[in-house]
């Protein structure tokens, strides 16, 4: 559908999720995973844009113009909360006198005064939106959140309004039924065609009563999303306060000291456990002491499943069914059809027959995994029975007897900063990129923040601008997530890139070294694989810019792989008090354990993926949202030991927003390209072979959706991706049916 009105096809929900709704790349994941707004295009602006409809009467600060260097940035210093509900105003109405001087247009319908002009609007609401997100996301507030429960219905129903104006479907319907006389080239035969296919699959052939009926349930939904957020985020930032220094025992220093200073945010005497997964890992893996693992775990996993009033329960159950009001009126049988209908899987069964054939795989090395735990736990004689608290504390010990590999030995070379050097280096020798920093010479939304100018090496030209933000704070959700402020794209004006990383990086005390985890380093990877992506996009027209739900992930995962490469250890993994490089011995320990704990990781985040899949796979919603998820559990065999990565009384990706409903297997699905694509690098004699590298940005990244996603992957490997390469990623068997 065009480019605005494509925001609201996810619903409001990117507002309720938090990031900026009108982001080309960008989304809600929690630490180890990585996520974008799949489809969610671009309504920022710059400059040098054309303005193609009259502007509303500007007497608010968030609609103006981006100034500053880059083509204009934005501009956080001039924010303040209460300037968003006037700007919605303001935006909504410069919006619709944009749409109502494109279709009162008295001329017949072409592709220049209809596709291009719906391609260009919303450019001042988009900048409205991109400090909104921010906002939401990493800046959140009492005020932030009542205005956020307000506003996302109001939006809602506006986006929808416009969409089901039958003036724009009219205009597109002629278009589309003439598109074989009209001329078009590729991408613009592509562009007429998605965009007749996404009015009508968003209910444009409904009837007038029907179509209310949309506005009424998206209104609705738009607010139970909210609501849903801000309970989880409310239940995040609370913490528990340890005040014996017998309580610290077997935690190291830098999470210590961490703990204080949350603390000491908090106005409080002692060491806070802050309810975010950034606290509650390095507790869970060190705490020698198995009553406050119990206890920190206890109240990680029932966020919003405490009976209180941030209990989320009720709220998931009232989504569930509008979601399937929603999916019925518009002739899908359920809410996984709806959702999959314009993805690579395009059904639930594709991906449950993925998700399954992975499943049994991971559950029998999860087996292994705690029997190897045990037998340590008796050993020392422990007297227990390994429970979920005890699974990250007895995985560390096995990974020492197995491998006399230590994590607190390896956290002294991977040092943040020094991990972001890594990953610019190897953006720059694979795709041409160069990241110059430039903190302090454009406005930034927190003090920890850090900013670089991105050129392409080849001919010096600027590409954008990477931000990132790093540290957890109270009002930022938790996770890591990127999002894109302003996306390329070539209709009206070349635009450069706009593009932020947002991690939950335990901050350390003035003066200290931030040291993180390989996992966390690996999450550092994988959010710059977005942002490469958004820097490297290079599309016409915005409408083909966003990429299916089910592709967004590839590009992150692929990133990821260059971590544990010999050059970024030797080279970036220093010490950070000696600046010796990491040991061999240690480098081939890191090796040798690349594929532990793969039982876990992979049952923690597929028994989430299959839960949502069955959840909403289904016509009659659930109701009871505990037991549904306690018996599908027991039902596809889950280990005691284990919990799912995100419960659904906390499940962010599914109901905050649309975004990931009936999609979280994305990620799997993501990664089966992925490790399909790292064998190319493989196949070539080197993961840093560069003619693969081009292929793979020319061919997969920078085109965005103006082919196939599935045609262009085997355009870029001869065929399509093979299962047996993410079963021997994870060092699971592969089985003679999956060839």
């Amino acid at each position: 559908m065009p480019k605005t009105l494509a925001f609201f096809a996810l619903s409001v929900s990117t507002l309720a999720l938090g990031t900026p709704a009108l982001a080309q790349t960008g989304g809600e994941t929690d630490a180890g995973t990585g996520s974008v707004i799949g489809e969610a295009p671009d309504m920022s602006a710059d400059d040098e844009s054309p303005k193609v409809m009259p502007k509303s009467n500007d007497t608010n600060s968030l609609l103006n113009p981006w100034t500053g260097p880059y083509q204009g940035v934005p501009q956080w210093d001039e924010v303040e909360a209460s300037d968003f509900p006037g700007a919605f105003r303001l935006g909504m109405a410069g919006t619709k006198a944009e749409y109502e001087t494109i279709l009162a247009n008295p001329e017949a319908p072409t592709f220049a005064n209809t596709m291009e002009p719906l391609e260009l609007a919303g450019e001042e609401i988009g900048r409205v939106f991109s400090y909104w997100g921010v906002y939401t996301s990493n800046l959140s507030s009492p005020e932030v959140r009542a205005i956020q429960s307000e506003w996302s219905p109001k939006l809602s129903a506006f986006f929808n309004e416009l969409n089901f104006d039958p003036r724009l479907f009219a205009r597109v319907k002629s278009l589309y039924d003439r598109r074989e006389s009209l001329n078009l080239d590729p991408e613009q035969m592509r562009l007429v065609t998605r965009q007749y296919e996404d009015l009508v699959r968003g209910g444009a052939l409904l009837t007038p009563e029907q179509k209310q009926e949309i506005i009424r349930i998206e209104t609705e939904l738009a607010s139970q999303f909210s609501d849903f957020s801000n309970k989880v985020l409310a239940d995040e930032e609370s913490y528990i306060l340890l005040t014996d220094e017998a309580d610290l025992a077997g935690l190291p220093d830098s999470l210590v000291a961490s703990m204080k200073s949350a603390a000491e945010d908090n106005e409080e005497t002692g060491w806070a456990v802050v309810n975010t997964r950034s606290f509650m890992q390095p507790f869970l893996e060190n705490s020698t002491r198995r009553d406050l693992r119990e206890k920190i775990f206890t109240a990680y996993v029932n966020r919003g499943d405490n009976g209180g009033e941030n209990d989320t329960n009720a709220t998931i159950a009232n989504i569930l069914k509008l979601r399937q009001q929603r999916a019925e009126l518009l002739g899908f049988d359920t809410h996984a059809d709806y959702r999959m209908a314009d993805t690579m899987a395009k059904e639930p069964e594709r991906a449950m027959a993925l998700m399954m054939k992975v499943w049994p795989a991971a559950v029998a090395r999860v087996h292994e995994e705690v029997a190897d735990m045990q037998a340590i736990a008796d050993k020392e004689g422990a007297d227990i029975t390994i429970a979920p608290w005890d699974y990250r504390f007895y995985a560390e010990k096995v990974r020492k007897d197995k491998y006399d590999l230590d994590q607190n030995e390896i956290k002294p070379y991977f040092q943040l900063t020094k991990m972001i050097d890594g990953m610019m280096d190897a953006a720059g020798r694979l795709y041409d990129l160069e990241f110059t920093e430039n903190t302090g010479d454009i406005p930034l939304f927190d003090p920890n923040m850090r900013s670089w100018v991105v050129s392409d090496k080849r001919d010096g030209s600027n590409v954008g601008v990477y931000y990132m933000d790093p540290y957890a704070r109270s009002g930022k959700r938790s996770g890591a997530w990127a999002t894109t402020y302003r996306s390329q794209r070539s209709l009206g004006g070349e635009r450069n890139v706009l593009s932020a990383n947002n991690n939950n990086f335990v901050k350390p005390p003035k003066g200290e070294a931030a040291l993180i985890s390989v996992d966390d380093a690996s999450t550092l990877f994988h959010e710059f694989g977005h942002a490469i992506h958004a820097l490297l996009t290079d599309i016409t027209y915005p409408g083909l810019r966003g990429t299916p739900r089910d592709f967004v992930e590839y590009p992150s995962q692929v990133n990821e792989n260059w971590l544990l490469t010999p050059y970024i250890l030797n080279n970036y993994a220093v010490h950070y008090q000696t600046g010796e490089p990491i040991p061999q011995e240690l480098v081939d320990k890191i090796e040798a354990s690349s594929k532990f704990n793969e039982g876990f990781s992979t049952v923690e985040y597929l028994s989430s993926a299959i839960i949502d899949m069955k959840l909403h796979d289904r016509s009659e919603p659930v109701t009871d949202v505990d037991a549904f998820e306690r018996e599908t559990l027991a039902e596809i065999g889950m280990p005691d030991e284990i919990v799912m990565r995100h419960r659904l009384p906390q499940f962010n990706h599914l109901f905050s927003s649309d975004a990931y409903s009936a999609g979280y297997y994305s990620y799997l699905w993501s990664e089966t390209m992925d490790a399909d694509t790292w064998a190319a690098f493989g196949e070539a004699g080197s993961s840093w072979d560069k003619a693969t590298a081009d292929r793979f940005r020319e061919v997969l990244l920078s085109t965005g959706n103006e082919t196939d996603r599935l045609e262009a992957y085997r355009k870029f490997r001869g065929r399509d991706p093979e299962v047996r390469y993410i079963l021997e990623k994870r060092g699971f068997p592969v089985d003679a049916t999956v060839e």
